[in-house]
C-alpha cells in the first residue's frame, strides 16, 4: 500500500516574482517525483507571503491611478495567489511527471480554511502586510478602509492583520478525493482562505492570514496522512543555531522539542512554528511522525538518511 504524505513547502521553493517562480518550482517539481517515483501518494501545500503582498501591492497602488481600480478585499488576495502558485507548481510538477512517463495528474484545490471568529488573534492584529505608510496616510486608511495600522520598528505604519489558528478545512473530502484516485493534490495554500461561519452556517472571508504550517498539520490530520513533511531551507532542526556550540538534531521526542522551546531555541518567525506543527502532528495520533527537512534532502530524510524527525 502507498504511504500518504503531505508536504508543506517553505519560501525558498518558490521565488519572489512570476519569473522566479517559473524557476524555482522546476527544482521543486524534480523533488517532488522523485518522491512519487518511489511510491508515495502527495498532497501539497505551500506558504504565499511575498505573492500575496505582492498582489495587495499592485491593487493598492492601481486605486490611485485615472483608472480607479477598486481596491481587492485581502481574502481575494490570498485566492489569487493560491489560483497563480498552484498554476506554477502543477504545470512544472506535470512537465516533470511526462518527462519520466508517469500518467498521474496534478490539481490545485483553492482552498477555504474556517478560523473561530472569537479567536484571540482577532483582538491583536500583529502579521503585517502590504507597503509603508506615513502617519497622516496610515490615519487616511484607518478612516476610509477600516486599516488597523502600526507602527514597523521605526520605518513607517503598516497594515496588519489577525493570524488565527486553522480549525477545518473546507473541502477536505474533495481533496481526499483526488488523492485516493491516485493523483497529486495541491490545497491550503497560503495558509488557505480564511472564513468564519455565522449562526446559519454561512462561511465569509476574513482579512487574515492564517499560518501555512499549521493549515498544512491539520491537511495531514485531516488526511490521516502516514508522515507529516515540513520542507524549508535547513536539511536538519538546530539548537543554539549560529553559535559555535550548534548542533543538529535527528530525533526528538514530544518532551525534548518542548523542552527546547521552552529554552527559546527556535525563532519565532522562522523555525518555532514549523516545530509547533510538527509536535501538533505526531501528538494527534498514536504512531503519527513529523519530518523536518530541506527539498533537496527530503528522499534520503523519508529513508531515515537525515532530517530531523519528531515523534511521540
Amino acid at each position: 500500500m502507498s504511504k500518504r504524505i503531505v508536504i508543506a513547502l517553505g519560501g525558498n521553493a518558490l521565488g519572489n516574482t512570476p519569473q522566479e517562480q517559473m524557476e524555482a518550482v522546476r527544482l521543486t517539481a524534480d523533488s517532488i517525483v522523485d518522491l512519487l517515483e518511489e511510491g508515495y501518494e502527495i498532497a501539497i501545500a505551500h506558504g504565499n507571503g511575498p505573492q500575496v503582498g505582492m498582489i495587495n501591492l499592485a491593487f493598492e497602488a492601481a486605486v490611485n491611478t485615472p483608472a480607479s481600480t477598486p481596491a481587492m478585499p485581502f481574502p481575494e488576495c490570498g485566492a489569487m495567489s493560491q489560483g497563480y502558485i498552484g498554476y506554477h507548481l502543477q504545470n512544472a510538477i506535470i512537465n516533470e511527471m511526462r518527462a519520466r512517463k508517469i500518467s498521474q495528474d496534478v490539481v490545485t484545490v483553492v482552498t477555504e480554511v474556517q478560523v473561530d471568529s472569537k479567536d484571540p488573534a482577532f483582538a491583536d492584529p500583529t502579521k503585517p502586510v502590504g507597503s509603508f505608510y506615513s502617519k497622516e496616510e496610515a490615519e487616511s486608511l484607518t478612516a476610509e478602509r477600516g486599516y488597523i495600522m502600526k507602527e514597523d520598528a521605526g520605518r513607517g505604519y503598516r497594515r496588519v492583520v489577525p493570524s488565527p489558528k486553522p480549525i477545518r478545512i473546507v473541502g477536505i473530502k474533495a481533496i481526499r478525493s483526488i488523492l485516493d484516485s491516485g493523483h497529486v493534490v495541491i490545497a491550503g495554500g497560503g495558509g488557505g482562505i480564511p472564513v468564519v461561519e455565522d449562526e446559519n452556517r454561512h462561511l465569509t472571508g476574513v482579512a487574515a492570514v492564517i499560518d501555512k504550517d499549521f493549515t498544512s498539520e491539520l491537511l495531514a490530520e485531516s488526511l490521516d496522512a502516514d508522515a507529516f513533511i515540513i520542507l524549508t531551507a535547513v536539511e536538519k532542526v538546530a539548537i543554539r543555531f549560529g553559535k559555535p556550540d550548534q548542533q543538529w538534531l535527528s530525533d526528538l521526542t514530544l518532551v525534548q522539542a518542548q523542552e527546547h522551546i521552552a529554552n527559546g531555541e527556535f525563532a519565532k518567525g522562522s523555525m518555532l512554528p514549523k516545530v509547533e506543527a510538527a509536535i501538533k502532528y505526531a501528538q494527534s495520533k498514536p504512531g503519527r511522525r513529523a519530518l523536518i527537512t530541506s527539498l533537496e534532502k527530503a528522499r534520503e530524510a523519508l529513508a531515515g538518511n537525515t532530517g530531523t524527525w519528531i515523534s511521540n
